[in-house]
């Protein structure tokens, strides 16, 4: 038009694609909400008990249904799925884009990774997508979808790109999805802050309490420990050489952790010589609470260093995130072996990290170590502080020696008649 015209500037439907043609409509916001074959994902076919056996994540998964079904009638405000890794958050965050596309609404969908590699690709010369297009589609949409936002990929670049979108969508109210993986904790200061707006903006939802594919290769008690390590085979006796009180101390620690094992508070933390029966009773507390229902997530403190190193491998399908919230927030942790890890300045820092938070919010814990508090003090200043803390924690020493040395064994027992291995208890 000529720019004398009062249409000059103005933009119109293109006559082939008639506006009042809802078909057309929802095809076109189909393609532009870059859901791609998440388009088939729809709330009425989602099963209410959500994707995960447990209770707990059921009751869970259907409050997140509910939240989901609110927000995608009426997408005012923010909306946060936090949760591990299975637990159904992509799913509802696609299901809630499709009925906004339904209703005729624009939605963008868009994983927190695909976003900076798109935004990365757009600084390059030959980029079809200017830079500033794409950024400012993210920024503007009417209503945004932000998949799987985690810490692993936060360079200082992807923390400002992905402020500058929070921030300008926080202060304009934008309606906004976000789905993140593990704890708002994991995320960068900012990021984390307009998540957790207490002005009435964002609402966050939690899902999932248990990772059972985490379980199984991490966490979980083996059933060959479980059968063979209870209170009732536990060994009072505490070998050949063991005086009164020797025996006396074992029954005194035994006790320990059955009132733990029946009302887990605070931390119990067993230390002494390998072979003492630590492990014995730190097991049998624990298989008393799996048998009461409660969720036990055991692992020796070498192993759990060695999977979480591995969780950075890029093709290791379990997220560091993941893992390291997991064990932080277990309903009841056991570390076994503290101390017997390569003690290096990332390990002192993660031990550090789920030992303080499981110390700030009195989570039940059992630790067993081959090292008294003041020789951990030397080695973990920083982690036996926490230890030593005697408000939360009952220290349990075991005097008994390593009744699983058999030459320790075998000469004091030479005058009496031999014995089969099989019936001594001992601890792993």
């Amino acid at each position: 038009m000529p720019v004398d015209h009062p249409d000059f500037g103005q933009a119109f439907p293109c006559r082939c694609h008639p506006a009042n043609d809802p078909a057309a409509r929802a095809a076109a916001l189909r393609r532009y909400s870059n859901l791609g074959v998440l388009a088939r994902i729809t709330l009425e076919d989602t099963n209410p008990q959500g994707p995960l056996a447990d209770p707990d994540s059921q009751r869970l998964f259907a409050h997140a249904l509910t939240a989901a079904r609110e927000f995608a009638e009426n997408p005012v405000g923010w909306l946060v799925l936090t949760g591990p890794s299975g637990s159904g958050k992509t799913h509802l965050a696609a299901a809630i884009a499709n009925r906004c596309i339904e209703r005729g609404q624009t939605a963008f969908f868009i994983a927190a990774a695909d976003l900076l590699d798109h935004l990365r690709a757009a600084y390059a010369p030959d980029s079809e997508v200017p830079y500033d297009e794409l950024f400012d589609q993210v920024r503007n949409a009417p209503v945004l979808v932000l998949d799987d936002l985690t810490s692993l990929s936060a360079t200082p670049w992807a923390q400002e790109k992905l402020f500058q979108v929070f921030n300008h969508r926080f202060n304009a109210a934008l309606p906004t999805l976000v789905t993140v993986r593990g704890s708002l904790d994991r995320l960068e200061e900012g990021l984390r802050a307009r998540l957790e707006a207490t002005d009435g903006l964002c609402r966050v939802v939690h899902l999932g309490t248990v990772q059972h594919r985490l379980a199984r290769r991490i966490g979980e008690v083996p059933a060959e420990m479980r059968q063979r390590m209870t209170f009732e085979s536990f060994n009072l006796r505490g070998g050949p050489k063991a005086g009164r009180a020797i025996r006396e101390s074992l029954e005194r620690v035994k006790k320990a952790a059955q009132t733990f094992a029946a009302h887990p508070e605070g931390w119990l933390l067993f230390t002494g010589d390998y072979g003492c029966g630590k492990t014995h009773l730190a097991v049998a507390a624990a298989v008393e609470q799996l048998r009461r229902g409660t969720p036990v997530f055991f692992v020796r403190v070498p192993d759990l260093l060695d999977h979480l190193r591995a969780t950075f491998r890029p093709d290791n399908p379990i997220g560091y995130d993941e893992l390291f919230e997991q064990v932080k927030t277990a309903p009841l942790l056991v570390l076994d072996d503290l101390g017997a890890e390569k003690s290096t300045p990332w390990a002192e820092e993660k031990l550090g990290q789920i030992i303080l938070h499981r110390h700030e919010v009195r989570l039940p814990t059992i630790i067993t170590s081959p090292f008294s508090i003041e020789e951990l003090e030397k080695a973990k200043p920083r982690i036996a502080s926490r230890l030593a803390d005697n408000t939360l924690v009952d220290w349990e020493p075991i005097a008994a020696p390593n009744y699983l040395d058999q030459r320790r064994n075998s000469e004091a027992a030479a005058p009496a008649p031999a014995r089969s291995p099989r019936s001594r208890s001992s601890d792993a």
